[in-house]
């Protein structure tokens, strides 16, 4: 069994990681966050210790290390505001542990080099939660580009609209330098997916870009990509508003449907298991997706002709 320390035990990805840890028979020993609305906790672990305080969190922390009696911090589990994961990955390092951190690991791809100095410099490592990839459609359709001719290169549209409230632009999320904005914030593990099915990415073009909405095209060495993303219920399909949808998430590789959509709920305690085996994912796996996020905030806009998603036309 393996003791976990939590960061932001109050956030919406947080009981995922509890659910996690439980599922994978380990031990939940403390949790943090300034935010005290965390009764989720006692669903799992009920007897974790609770703190609001950093400062008193991290001397918790040493305490467990420096009685070395088996109860010292084995992993510490990273949910905080984006812009905060950078440094709580240095502190669980530093700590004596080694970090799971969530999606997206940093905003910008040269903080993926001084966390990896402080890998080598500590002998612990950070591992990251990039769950497409053991998404077993996924697997399977990488799997089938793998096998292909090397020269060939699929038509892909990404198109994902998940409604959210007034609350989103007034929360961290809605603010660029703590989230790095909508196609950080919730496109990254998309853009991770499409770099792991096809490849070395050639071209991004960003077509659109406001606060809630943001479109463009992505070129790799096995696919070409429209892709648009929306927190907008206005852009959600009729149809699926007909149905109550309010959200809708569409994959098409030449024209099917990559069907994907069962499954998510396990993929966490799925990254778990790999991490615990010793097979999770390092810094350096994300990368080309930190890479495309960071261009997609900062790239000048194109006037969309050519290849452009269709929802631009809406």
């Amino acid at each position: 069994m393996k003791n976990f320390a939590l960061i932001g035990a109050a956030g919406f990805v947080a009981p995922r990681h509890m659910k996690a840890i439980h599922d994978t028979g380990n031990n939940l020993t403390a949790a943090l966050d300034p935010n005290d609305s965390v009764g989720i906790i006692d669903s799992y672990f009920p007897n974790a210790d609770f703190f609001t305080e950093f400062e008193r969190f991290d001397r918790h922390l040493d305490k467990l290390h420096r009685l070395n009696k088996g109860n010292e911090i084995d992993y510490v589990s990273i949910c905080s505001p984006n812009y905060l994961h950078d440094s709580h990955m240095r502190f669980a390092l530093r700590t004596g542990a080694d970090a799971i951190c969530e999606k997206p690991i940093v905003l910008n791809p040269w903080n993926i080099d001084g966390i990896q100095e402080i890998e080598r410099d500590t002998g612990r490592k950070v591992n990251t939660i990039l769950q497409l990839r053991v998404h077993p459609s996924i697997i399977a359709l990488r799997e089938k580009i793998q096998n292909e001719a090397s020269d060939h290169k699929h038509d892909v549209d990404l198109t994902y609209i998940t409604s959210r409230g007034h609350w989103y632009t007034q929360s961290w999320k809605g603010d660029v330098h703590k989230s790095g904005g909508i196609a950080t914030n919730i496109g990254v593990h998309f853009y991770d997916m499409l770099h792991y099915l096809f490849g070395k990415l050639q071209a991004n073009v960003v077509h659109h870009r406001e606060d809630r909405c943001a479109s463009g095209y992505l070129e790799y060495e096995k696919a070409r990509v429209r892709w648009f993303l929306s927190l907008n219920y206005e852009d959600v399909p009729e149809a699926a508003k007909n149905d109550g949808q309010r959200t809708f998430r569409s994959i098409t590789v030449d024209g099917e449907e990559i069907e994907f959509s069962g499954g998510f709920a396990d993929l966490h305690t799925r990254s778990y298991e790999e991490i615990l085996a010793g097979r999770g994912f390092g810094l350096e796996e994300n990368r080309t997706a930190i890479e495309t996020v960071a261009h997609i905030r900062d790239a000048e806009i194109t006037k969309p002709e050519g290849d452009y998603h269709p929802f631009l036309n809406k």
